[in-house]
């Protein structure tokens, strides 16, 4: 069964007049709608805004939050939730960067790239055993994660940036443009959402994350080894952490150990935007890759616009209100 269909399993209070296949459908396009018309509505205000350099400019920014975006549905479908990816991005991105960059042994990029992605599932895995193992509110342990992942990423980088510049080829992981015109790491973010949307649809990872959302004691009960898959779901959202640090800090071309704060929300709130459940049981990967492409629209519009930073914070967090609660009347009102 596929998100379509569980998604399908709550009534849409605009929508119950459709067929049941047919309401995550509409959902989905909704989602997708907003984007539009935020887009024509800034292009209106300011038209530079439609210009490909502003608009790939806004790809390029939105493809960390739709990465970590895309690990974190499969934790929220659990009914889950994941603070490390920010800080879990500074420090994978960090241990890629000191492998490759201050090992003296010239440790060749793949090296890195595999090193960060590793550090990436460990974090996962640590986070999977606390909350799943040893039933720790993932709220809290997740939290503890982050402050070890910062901490790590002081220690790893000696408290300093790690540069990247003198490694050859490493800036075009993320900058180079095998398309004329698109940057590499937004070609990357598709076929990671492909990717996504494969094991979240068509495997037993994507099936079973779902399940436990929906009805934890139910899936236990069928015979489901509710840890193991929990543990993996965490795991798949700490490999999305670490391939979000390769591609900043490619972005970059340097390794920042205090880069990433706050970048855990910016992906909640995509994955809510696009029609993820905080609730568990309901995940969207095409959703969540809009709703970051959404939420950097919204900062590129308004800065386009000259609005200050703190009222697109306000507005940002005014959005996934409204997310939310179209999520709570989505399942009928009730809080589960």
């Amino acid at each position: 069964m596929g998100v379509e269909d569980r998604s399908a399993d709550a009534p849409l209070p605009f929508g119950n007049w459709l067929p049941r296949r047919y309401r995550s459908f509409m959902q989905q396009g909704l989602v997708l709608l907003t984007l539009v018309l935020l887009v024509v509505f800034f292009s209106l205000m300011r038209p530079t805004f439609i210009g490909w350099g502003n608009i790939s400019s806004l790809l390029l920014a939105s493809v960390v939050t739709g990465v970590q975006a895309l690990g974190l549905s499969f934790v929220i479908a659990t009914g889950g939730i994941d603070l490390t990816p920010g800080l879990g991005m500074a420090a994978t991105s960090v241990f890629a960067g000191v492998l490759i960059a201050q090992t003296g042994f010239g440790l060749p990029i793949w090296v890195g790239i595999v090193g960060g992605v590793a550090a990436g599932a460990l974090i996962g895995l640590g986070n999977g055993v606390l909350i799943a193992r040893f039933k720790m509110q993932p709220m809290i342990a997740t939290l503890a994660m982050m402050m070890v992942c910062w901490g790590a990423a002081l220690v790893i980088a000696g408290g300093r940036t790690v540069s990247l510049r003198s490694v050859a080829g490493y800036d075009s992981i993320a900058m180079g443009q095998l398309i004329p015109g698109v940057y590499n790491a937004v070609l990357i973010l598709i076929v990671l959402a492909l990717i996504a949307g494969v094991v979240m649809n068509k495997t037993a990872v994507g099936r079973y994350a779902l399940a436990i959302g929906s009805n934890k004691e139910a899936t236990r009960i069928s015979g489901v080894n509710i840890v193991r898959w929990e543990v993996l779901a965490y795991v798949i959202c700490g490999i999305f952490t670490g391939i979000s640090g390769i591609l900043m800090s490619s972005r970059l071309s340097a390794a920042q150990p205090t880069l990433g704060q706050g970048y855990e929300m910016y992906a909640i709130a995509a994955a809510v935007i696009g029609g993820t459940s905080l609730r568990g049981g309901r995940a969207s990967i095409f959703g969540a890759v809009i709703g970051a492409i959404t939420i950097q629209t919204i900062f590129n519009g308004l800065t386009v616009m000259g609005v200050q930073d703190q009222w697109q914070k306000v507005l940002l967090g005014t959005v996934l209100i409204i997310a939310v609660l179209v999520d709570i009347q989505r399942r009928g009102g009730k809080e589960e």
